[in-house]
């Protein structure tokens, strides 16, 4: 597999859970835009042969290279990131839920789920996209979600894409992300308000905004209940001082995006 045979597995497995992903990227391409994809990122838990080093092996053996590490104290997440050579290629963000950390009830349900994992389901090469491998209940779910969105998120997608990201310093027709922001509120596009519709500051060298993730149906084992599922990415990049481009993250504006996925309640 070539990194534009798994970036495009990974784009169609995220699209036929995120049509509204699909929909924004037509919006861009009737107005000319060639759009260069910043980062991917996914989500997983922190357990042996799933955990994020686990799948940057994936990555890495098609030359993404490990970077930057981050915490999440209060979502109780690693995250690490990885870059290509290549700049036409995106950045891979991927972050862990730290089990140990959450109440003993909880952590034993997500141990139940890694246990479930079919054999020889940690070996595959399309880890990265390999969709959700255990049952679950949607009671459970919902009992996840009291004490962590993320955890509930997984446990209801598996292993897949959470967001793509436009670069939006790539961009031909948009001057600035706000530009990027108002297109999509006047094309009917729920945004992440938490801290703002842009998350981050030129000071930053970072600026990120976000769609919510809109419901889809989702089979769980008592029934199929409507559950957020991906969201869309905007990140407008700056230079340092130095004159390159910042290619990292910032935390907190990483932390508000995060809500992205939330269930409105």
């Amino acid at each position: 597999m070539t990194p534009a045979e798994l970036l495009d597995a990974l784009w169609r497995d995220y699209t036929a859970l995120t049509p509204q992903a699909a929909r924004i990227h037509a919006l861009f391409a009737a107005r000319g835009e060639r759009i260069v994809n910043d980062h991917v990122a996914l989500r997983t838990f922190g357990r042996p042969g799933i955990d994020r080093f686990t799948l940057g092996r994936r990555f890495e053996a098609l030359g993404w290279v490990k970077a930057d590490d981050y915490r999440f104290d209060d979502k109780h997440l690693w995250a690490s990131a990885w870059r290509h050579p290549d700049p036409e290629l995106p950045k891979v963000f991927i972050s862990e839920l730290v089990i140990d950390e959450l109440p003993p009830a909880i952590a034993a349900i997500l141990d139940g789920l890694v246990a479930a994992l079919p054999p020889g389901f940690t070996d595959r090469a399309d880890l990265p996209y390999a969709g959700r491998p255990w049952t679950i209940a949607h009671a459970t779910y919902r009992q996840l979600l009291e004490v962590s969105e993320y955890a509930a998120w997984v446990a209801a997608f598996g292993f897949r894409v959470n967001h793509f990201t436009v670069d939006v310093g790539r961009l031909a027709t948009f001057a600035e992300l706000p530009a990027v922001n108002a297109f999509l509120l006047d094309a009917g596009f729920e945004l992440n308000r938490a801290g703002g519709l842009v998350k981050g500051t030129p000071a930053d060298h970072l600026e990120q905004s976000s769609t919510c993730a809109e419901p889809i149906a989702v089979a769980f084992a008592d029934g199929t209940f409507a559950v957020p599922s991906c969201y869309y990415e905007f990140a407008r990049r700056y230079q340092l001082p130095s004159g390159e481009r910042f290619e990292g993250f910032v935390p907190t504006s990483a932390d508000k995006l995060f809500h992205s996925t939330d269930v409105r309640r």
